[in-house]
């Protein structure tokens, strides 16, 4: 089952668009149709998480394909990935934003107990609206999705899903963030429900700093994807 999450993450994520994320909880049943999805790996790749290797929190980055890496950005918001590729070598797809299918009213007020939502479009337009949107959490880090029945999982893609373009992954700073190498964001072109694309903020200089602040590089805090640093890049 995990044969189409297996492979390259660069092959994978745009392979995710159009898949359909089936959250099936307590309170009630949302389905998300992914429009929008940024890919990350490991040691080469300095926006990732993992880029330095290893850790408590990216752990599940090393897993098997098809688990959920779920993570709090800026200690706020809550952003899932899906791990992709072999065990051992880190890789994920964020998700990074979708049409909710499924369960809009149970989605619209899960997204109002958090703050403004102001169309449907913007139910899950940004990673972690569609968390929110979806219900997922902290304490599901690990879970696979790869299981029909599970609480939470993935439906692929049953045909053709239209024009997927792709660029530069939103709020990531430093070399992960240069387009022209690391065009990893990908998205269905002409939907609405895709975010608005923002390059990492610039470094703010302290009061009283001498010299150039260090710039940081892959693993020091996320932009809303499996890596990165800086950047606006929940739309929480």
């Amino acid at each position: 089952m995990t044969a189409w999450l297996s492979g390259p993450v660069t092959t994978v994520a745009p392979g995710l668009l159009g898949a359909h994320l089936v959250s099936d909880l307590p309170e009630g049943r949302v389905v998300v149709r992914l429009t929008e999805v940024e890919a990350y790996e490991g040691g080469d790749d300095p926006g990732s998480h993992a880029f330095r290797g290893a850790t408590a929190r990216n752990g599940a980055m090393f897993g098997p394909a098809g688990c959920l890496y779920v993570y709090r950005h800026l200690g706020l918001h809550v952003c899932a990935n899906v791990v992709t590729g072999e065990v051992g070598r880190a890789s994920a797809v964020l998700l990074r934003a979708g049409e909710v299918v499924e369960g809009a009213e149970l989605a619209w007020a899960r997204r109002a107990a958090r703050g403004v939502v102001r169309s449907p479009v913007d139910l899950a337009r940004g990673p972690a609206r569609l968390t929110v949107a979806a219900g997922l959490r902290m304490d599901m880090y690990g879970w696979g999705l790869l299981e029909p029945g599970a609480p939470v999982h993935l439906v692929r893609p049953s045909g053709g899903v239209g024009v997927v373009a792709r660029g530069p992954r939103v709020g990531v700073s430093g070399p992960g963030g240069e387009g022209s190498t690391f065009p990893w964001r990908f998205w269905l072109a002409g939907e609405a429900t895709v975010s608005a694309y923002r390059p990492a903020a610039p470094p703010r200089r302290r009061t009283g700093q001498t010299g150039p602040r260090a710039r940081r590089s892959g693993g020091g805090g996320p932009s809303g994807g499996a890596g990165g640093t800086g950047g606006r890049g929940s739309d929480g």
